[in-house]
């Protein structure tokens, strides 16, 4: 058999045996087999010395490419090999990521979301539709449409984070009721959940983020009593029994005349606490009949139609409800805190 001849059956051979390695181990030992330095192709070069030179040239040329064809095939063995590994891994490791394993334990809703839902559904019973707004608001949807000039004093009443282009995060989710009168026709009933944010100095009761429900009914002949009653029936829905709240006056751009709706303390049952600065009441729901100028700004006629508004502190809320003496807990990340409401 000719030097040549004898090469193109390394070739052949040499893909045989790779082909049939198992593992990359196996792989690299079959290798040596044939390129190895004791292997079959360096043995046959070794008669090289034997040839004519013009033999050597054209003999040499194809050893080379056959070393390195071989080398080529080498390389896409030994990937198919690792592919196959992975698959049979994949195979013996397969599970849902999403899917939570016995040991992991189960996430819960938040307090506050928890409660918002309660109120939402409570407030849908008595046909309320429910909308949403933007965090970030423009200044007339926040101030100037409520009723608040660029230059009124009542704007102080609220520190704001405002945005390098003028817009502002908004102070509460009466900006959203802006948005209702320009999208719906009167009458209608509406709330509207959310996260607010005002520049406050934070203390057993204040937070600079936070979260309200403010809601608006715009109808005819649309009195305080509407209000009252609305609000009683929301607040003995939520604790399941009567409670106390006072009704006394309060001073908002947006409406008139306007409302402050303290309940009494549900977590010193109104003896005094931080909660309560030691008054016994809590500022929960600051309302009032919608003003006039709002009323008009939208493009109704506020001698036909009337309404009432109100703003509802659902982190308050949840205090009362849960006898919780700081707010800054609700927003703390203390997951051993958030956990006591995982089953309530």
């Amino acid at each position: 058999m000719s030097i040549t001849n004898e090469l193109e059956e390394i070739l052949k051979e040499s893909k045989e045996v790779l082909s049939s390695s198992k593992t990359e181990q196996d792989l690299d030992t079959n290798k040596n087999l044939f390129i190895g330095k004791k292997g079959k192709l360096t043995a046959v070069l070794k008669g090289l010395a034997t040839l004519s030179v013009e033999e050597k040239k054209t003999v040499g040329a194809r050893a080379n490419e056959i070393s390195k064809e071989i080398e080529n095939f080498v390389t896409e063995v030994k990937q198919n090999l690792k592919k196959a590994f992975y698959e049979v891994e994949l195979k013996k490791q397969k599970f849902d990521v999403l899917k939570p394993t016995k040991e992991q334990e189960f996430g819960s809703l938040h307090p506050v979301t928890k409660i918002q839902y309660e109120v939402e559904d409570i407030f849908v019973s008595m046909g309320f539709e429910i909308m949403d707004g933007p965090e970030v608001e423009t200044d007339f949807n926040n101030f100037e449409a409520l009723n608040f000039s660029a230059d009124h004093p009542a704007r102080d009443m609220q520190d704001t984070f405002y945005t390098e282009d003028g817009n502002l995060l908004r102070t509460h989710t009466s900006a959203i009721q802006v948005r209702a009168l320009k999208i719906l026709k009167p009458p209608f009933k509406i709330i509207a959940p959310g996260r607010v944010f005002r520049y406050e100095e934070v203390d057993a009761s204040h937070e600079n983020t936070f979260y309200q429900i403010e809601g608006m009914v715009l109808d005819k002949k649309v009195s305080t009593s509407n209000l009252i009653y609305t609000m009683k029936v929301l607040l003995s829905e939520i604790f399941k029994k009567e409670v106390t709240v006072r009704l006394r006056p309060g001073y908002f751009p947006f409406v008139e005349p306007g409302f402050e709706l303290d309940i009494q303390c549900m977590v010193c049952n109104g003896k005094g606490c931080a909660v309560c600065k030691h008054s016994g009441w809590v500022e929960l729901l600051p309302c009032g009949l919608v003003h006039p100028n709002v009323i008009r700004d939208a493009g109704h006629d506020p001698k036909e139609w009337q309404g009432f508004a109100f703003g509802l502190g659902l982190d308050r809320l949840v205090m009362m409800r849960y006898g919780i003496n700081d707010i800054r807990y609700l927003h703390s990340g203390n997951l051993r805190f958030l956990k006591q409401f995982a089953k309530i």
